[in-house]
């Protein structure tokens, strides 16, 4: 019964040994014969910046306000309007009317009838503020509606390009664990080529005959795995960068090529956060806010227009000929004094101020959490450069002890559960020095983000 059963294991772990024959010897994304592009870190960000829809909408709002603030400019300029009206009477008035139907002399009048069935008027008029500090207020706050939106582009492209980096990052890091994974698979292939012909010699237990076979088992499935992280990574890039899904884009470069930065402190001309785009907008909208209270406040102050008009007008029985036109022109001056309005303008200062100082506490409130964020961001920079080092030399041990562990196990001088236990150790290593690189590099990104940097190159 225990034959059977060895035999049947036997035959399941040969399918599975049959099986790996499929394992790709290399990352292979595409079809070989189709035509791909490689990108760098810039050229993604490049493309991103050219293809963004957060982008694009945000420049167009930058428009958008431009051309509102060219409006708000046009109400100090002379508004002029042209007017035009024709009138056709349908009953004359009768003079006997008009002086009364009891009096004396109407009752002696013939039946008269007075005025003309056409009446015609055509006109210009022209109105031009001279006193209107609300309106010269409002144009100020128009203003910094255009420098609110550049500034919410600036923030659309910080955060696309802290997003490009952590998806092209996260792309490395999972070829990176490809490439870890399929080392395991040929180490776990050429175990157990060798277990197979030290069992098969008598010089190599069972046991050994069963692990070689399980880890043979276990490494290939870590390998379409691996693979199919790197896909959706690449997926996840091309999202990103507003790239088409089915274009056949892959990445250059690897994680090693940012190992010199854990090698030495982060350096940053400040830590402040005068550069964040959300405290700024904060500080645009104070601004606007202080403004409006003014605004309110402005509601008191009397207003000074001037006005000027001009009429040509008509009148004419049937057939409407020979027209009289007759001018008719003035000019003058409107002045406004507020004096009462049943508490709305007080009210309308003390919303104003009321959302100014609402405005203040959540400013102190998200400085704060920047700050905090700016310390995580710097803790995980720190943490992952200090665990580089000691991951570095771990891995120069597990690697040395692998070695050991593969020749002592070649000569019979290890068991397969010593030389496994040396290839799980040298795996975690990698893993784990890859993930020392990846975790400095995306707090890296985050923290240029917070600090509005706008440094796209790769450093």
């Amino acid at each position: 019964m225990k034959n059977q059963v060895f035999l049947f294991v036997s035959f399941l772990f040969a399918c599975v040994y049959a099986r790996g024959a499929d394992v790709p010897d290399s990352l292979q994304l595409y079809p070989a014969d189709e035509k791909v592009t490689f990108l760098s870190l810039e050229d993604a960000i490049k493309v991103a910046l050219s293809e963004s829809e957060s982008v694009q909408i945000a420049d167009k709002e930058v428009v958008r306000t431009g051309h509102a603030k060219k409006g708000t400019y046009a109400a100090l300029f002379p508004q002029i309007d042209a007017t035009g009206s024709y009138q056709r009477v349908l009953i004359k008035n009768d003079i006997r009317a008009m002086m009364g139907s009891d009096s004396p002399m109407a009752q002696q009048m013939p039946d008269t009838k007075i005025g003309s069935y056409n009446t015609f008027a055509v006109g210009a008029s022209a109105s031009m503020p001279l006193v209107n500090a609300a309106l010269w207020k409002s144009i100020k706050i128009s203003g910094q509606s255009v420098e609110l939106a550049v500034e919410k582009a600036r923030a659309s492209r910080l955060d696309l390009v802290a997003q490009v980096k952590r998806a092209y990052y996260t792309t490395l890091l999972a070829k990176e664990s490809f490439r870890v994974f399929r080392e395991l698979y040929e180490n776990a292939l050429s175990n157990y080529g060798q277990t197979e012909k030290k069992y098969n010699a008598q010089k190599a237990s069972e046991l050994d005959m069963t692990t070689a076979k399980t880890n043979l088992a276990g490494a290939i499935p870590n390998v379409y795995s691996a693979e199919s992280d790197v896909m959706l990574a690449l997926w996840q890039l091309k999202a990103v960068i507003g790239a088409d899904l089915d274009e056949h884009i892959d990445i250059v470069g690897s994680l090693d090529d940012y190992s010199d930065l854990l090698n030495t402190e982060p350096s940053y001309d400040s830590l402040s956060l005068e550069g964040n785009s959300t405290m700024k907008q904060l500080s645009i909208q104070a601004e606007q806010l202080l403004q409006t209270v003014k605004l309110r406040q402005l509601a008191y102050v009397p207003t000074l227009a001037a006005t000027i008009s001009i009429t040509y007008s008509a009148v004419s029985n049937d057939p409407m000929t020979n027209l009289g036109w007759f001018p008719y022109s003035y000019a003058g001056l409107s002045l406004n004094i507020p004096i009462f309005s049943g508490g709305r303008r007080y009210h309308d200062v003390k919303q104003a101020r009321n959302q100014y100082e609402q405005l203040q506490l959540q400013t102190r409130s998200t400085e704060k959490q920047l700050r905090i964020s700016v310390q995580q961001q710097l803790s995980a920079m720190q943490t992952a450069a200090k665990s580089y080092g000691a991951s570095k030399d771990a891995l120069a041990s597990a690697e040395k002890a692998y070695q050991i562990a593969a020749k002592s196990y070649e000569v019979g001088r290890a068991t397969m559960v010593e030389l496994d236990n040396a290839q799980l150790n040298l795996t975690q290593c990698q893993l784990s020095l890859s993930n020392n690189i990846y975790s400095y590099i995306a707090a890296q990104a985050q923290l240029e983000s917070i600090l509005g940097e706008e440094n796209f190159e790769v450093k």
